[in-house]
């Protein structure tokens, strides 16, 4: 008999049974009454067993050719940074830095003076003592600027996302999402009881004959103002003819528009000449306007008061930090005062996109900064990536499952804060390292 187990025995009334401890393998008699004695010993630790199978995932990623490596960047967020492991000053083409204000001085020196008055954070949620003044002359900035009743904080705008649908909409009403809206929407839909349609990409006949097949009593259309992967828009002037003739309403994610999208940087509706047309807005400050985190919802006035009361996300979540508000308020102030930023990005823009297609590259989008490059296979852009990256151009290659398989690219987006010459000298980057792999001739 071995000390601390049962004796090993062979007889027919008995029933073995496999027990593995972390160093021996015993073969242990049990009766059915010794059940809950073998259930004390597990087959094999809990955490060995997910780590294997997390291993088995992780491999597979890796031998696709799919792993996302997270490059450290050792400065503030501009249009040229310092990469860890590199000797020399790298140009950013990948951040969502639209405007180039995420290191502009008025900025950075209005969250340094929000933090000296009004700390560092609230440790609180909104209604309980989480609102400061400041907070609310940022929502009624963000109204002014879109020119809408009220607008709710967010800590993100995949939290604007995840907070009002399922506040919003019953079993009795109907959702009809573009199949290629961003994965944050995706996840508030799921969240809420409404009948759910889904609608192909843009596909207006597909939305009409799912809006006209529908009973229900309130009919929400939600798109992307702007497709954050394939830079191109959604057709809001025949979304608008299609809510107008069933009744519906219309909602808009313009992350990916805000502040640098139209004449005045007004969004989507502005671009093309549809303002007003669209009943809801979420969008993000954690984008053009500023960079450091925040998103919003803003729109009816009777809705906002409704989030207030029932958005679990705006409920649930700390205050958004005093700093952060600054940062984002001081920028709808400039952007109000002066359009010049949105000018430059719309050029620099043009400049990038004639040059490329010039020397003939694949490019997704509509004229968008962001200006996606069709390479098609999942390790050739992840290699051509890292190639950009030693002739000194940050970018990254996309693949599934962030875009569909066979359809990976590098997503260049565009800043005001870019020269002339540091758009050049990106296209020339690209091109000699398209030459090396046979993308270009």
């Amino acid at each position: 008999m071995v000390h601390g187990h049962p004796p090993l025995e062979h007889n027919g009334t008995f029933k073995m049974a496999s027990i593995v401890t972390r160093r021996i393998t015993w073969s242990v008699v049990t009766k059915p009454g010794l059940a809950a004695f073998s259930r004390g010993y597990a087959a094999k630790p809990a955490l060995d067993s997910m780590n294997d199978i997390l291993g088995d995932t992780l491999s597979g990623i890796k031998e696709a050719g799919t792993w996302k490596a997270e490059r450290v960047i050792t400065t503030k967020q501009a249009a040229s940074i310092q990469v860890a492991g590199t000797q020399n000053k790298i140009l950013n083409f990948c951040a969502n830095n639209y405007l180039g204000l995420s290191s502009h001085p008025e900025v950075i020196e209005a969250a340094k003076s929000a933090l000296d008055k009004y700390g560092a954070g609230l440790s609180s949620v909104r209604f309980i003592c989480g609102t400061q003044d400041i907070h609310k002359e940022l929502e009624e900035k963000i109204s002014k600027f879109h020119n809408r009743d009220d607008t709710i904080l967010y800590a993100s705008c995949f939290d604007a996302n995840a907070g009002i649908f399922e506040a919003l909409m019953t079993p009795e009403d109907g959702i009809f999402s573009d199949e290629l809206n961003h994965a944050s929407i995706i996840d508030g839909i799921r969240l809420c009881k409404a009948q759910k349609n889904r609608y192909k990409h843009r596909d207006m006949a597909d939305l009409e004959n799912q809006l006209s097949n529908s009973n229900t009593r309130m009919k929400l259309i939600v798109t992307d103002g702007v497709f954050s992967m394939d830079g191109n828009y959604a057709p809001l002037k025949e979304i608008g003819a299609l809510a107008d003739k069933y009744g519906a309403l219309i909602f808009i994610d313009e992350c990916h528009a805000t502040g640098f999208l139209g004449k005045t940087g007004r969004g989507t509706e502005e671009f093309l000449g549809v303002e007003g047309s669209v009943h809801i807005i979420n969008s993000t400050l954690g984008k053009a306007l500023g960079g450091a985190a925040g998103g919003y919802t803003t729109g009816p006035k009777a809705l906002i008061d409704l989030l207030r009361q029932k958005s679990r996300p705006y409920l649930f979540s700390n205050t958004l930090p005093p700093p952060v508000v600054a940062s984002a308020s001081k920028v709808f102030d400039l952007l109000m005062k002066d359009s010049s930023l949105v000018d430059k990005v719309s050029a620099n823009t043009k400049r990038f996109r004639d040059k490329m297609q010039d020397a003939g590259f694949s490019l997704g989008g509509e004229g968008h900064p962001i200006c996606p490059i069709m390479l098609g296979e999942a390790a050739l852009a992840v290699k051509y990536a890292d190639l950009m990256l030693q002739e000194g151009i940050y970018v990254i290659g996309f693949s599934f499952p962030v875009v569909p398989k066979g359809k990976a690219r590098i997503r260049v987006q565009i800043s005001a804060a870019h020269s002339e010459e540091e758009i050049d000298h990106a296209v020339d980057a690209f091109i000699k390292v398209g030459r090396q792999l046979g993308v270009v001739n």
